[in-house]
C-alpha cells in the first residue's frame, strides 16, 4: 500500500476537501478528486519529508487547549482594540524573541500558533541566531510577550518534539 499510496490519510483528506469544495459526489468528481489526491500523495513522497516524532502526546493536548483558549482571549482583545481605539496602531510594533527551539516541526507549529492568534504575525525566523521577529498589534510590554511565547508555547513544543 505504501508504494501505491504513500500518504493514505493525506489522500483521503484531499479527496474529501475536493468533494466539499465542489459540493458534489458525482462519479466525475470522485474520479478527478481521487486522481488529484493520489498525485498529491506521490508528490509528497517525492519530497521525502522527515516524519515528526511526538514524544509527549499529553503535552500536545495541553498545548492544544492552551492555544484554543489564547485564540479566544486574543479575539476578544483585538475586538476591544478595534472598537475602542481612537488611534489605530498606536501600540503596534515589531519585537525580536530569542528561541531555544530548533526542531523544524516545532518551529512550524509555533508559526501556526502565532499566526492563527489574532493580533500577532510571525514575520521572520533567523535560524543562525535563533531569533523570531514578531509583529504585535498591542505591544505594551515586550517581556510579557517573550514570557508568553517562551513559557507557554516554546516550552511545551520542546517537550513534544525534542
Amino acid at each position: 500500500m505504501n508504494g501505491i499510496l504513500p500518504y493514505p490519510l493525506l489522500s483521503l483528506a484531499l479527496l474529501l476537501l475536493w468533494l466539499l469544495l465542489n459540493q458534489s459526489v458525482s462519479p466525475g468528481h470522485l474520479v478527478l478528486g481521487s486522481v488529484l489526491a493520489v498525485l498529491a500523495s506521490w508528490a509528497m513522497a517525492a519530497l521525502r519529508p522527515e516524519k515528526p516524532r511526538i514524544r509527549r502526546p499529553g503535552a500536545a493536548l495541553r498545548l492544544l487547549g492552551m492555544v484554543l483558549a489564547d485564540i479566544l482571549r486574543s479575539n476578544l482583545a483585538v475586538g476591544r482594540i478595534i472598537v475602542r481605539s481612537r488611534e489605530p496602531g498606536v501600540n503596534a510594533g515589531f519585537m525580536t524573541i530569542p528561541l531555544d527551539l530548533r526542531n523544524r516541526h516545532g518551529l512550524a507549529v509555533l508559526a501556526i500558533i502565532i499566526t492563527s492568534t489574532p493580533g500577532t504575525i510571525w514575520v521572520n525566523y533567523d535560524a543562525a541566531r535563533g531569533t523570531l521577529l514578531l509583529h504585535v498589534l498591542d505591544l505594551v510590554d515586550e517581556t510579557v510577550w517573550i514570557r508568553t511565547i517562551k513559557g507557554r508555547y516554546e516550552r511545551l513544543l520542546m517537550e513534544i518534539f525534542e
